[in-house]
């Protein structure tokens, strides 16, 4: 048969219908993540991709960042995260590759160095941990700044080797410091 009912009702009768399932909610929340990054005009391929973040907060609540390097973060003056980092660091963070491109002064390097931190999670005395490798002296010095900046208060040493000859005086097995 044919069930009568005013436009109010049909209406009424279509909200009943349509609970949203699984499955649209994951669609929605993707557009959601792809309006995000068109709108940073940040380019992403591969599979299983962790979501950007938004502000450098969420590392702390949802990546559980050390509180001292995100009160560093704001202390150098960064407020909000750039494209580069708002979908690196996730990136890193979840243990996966990572290719990046993105043009000079856009925080590359507060990119990869935050992850770094966040993995070593603490100082231990059992040498070095973690090694970055420079093609350029300016681009080490760079970075040794930066990671200096970021790691003040939590105990880590951040070390630069300009010359091997030099490091190996220095670091090597008989030497007192403790790397």
């Amino acid at each position: 048969g044919i069930k009568w009912m005013s436009s109010l009702e049909a209406k009424f009768e279509d909200a009943k219908d349509k609970k949203p399932t699984a499955e649209k909610l994951e669609r929605l929340r993707r557009e959601k993540i792809n309006r995000f990054r068109n709108k940073h005009r940040i380019n992403v391929q591969g599979t299983d991709l962790p979501d950007p973040i938004a502000t450098f907060d969420q590392l702390q609540k949802e990546y559980k960042i050390h509180p001292k390097i995100i009160e560093n973060i704001q202390a150098a003056g960064f407020q909000v995260p750039t494209p580069i980092q708002m979908q690196a660091i996730p990136v890193m963070l979840h243990g996966r590759e990572l290719l990046a491109s993105a043009p000079t002064g856009s925080g590359k390097t507060l990119a990869f160095c935050i992850p770094l931190l966040a993995h070593l999670k603490q100082p231990r005395n059992k040498g070095f941990r973690a090694l970055i490798i420079s093609p350029t002296r300016e681009l080490a010095s760079q970075t040794h700044r930066e990671l200096v900046k970021l790691a003040e208060g939590t105990g880590f040493r951040i070390h630069m080797i300009h010359k091997a000859a030099e490091a190996a005086k220095k670091f090597g097995p008989k030497s007192s410091k403790k790397f």
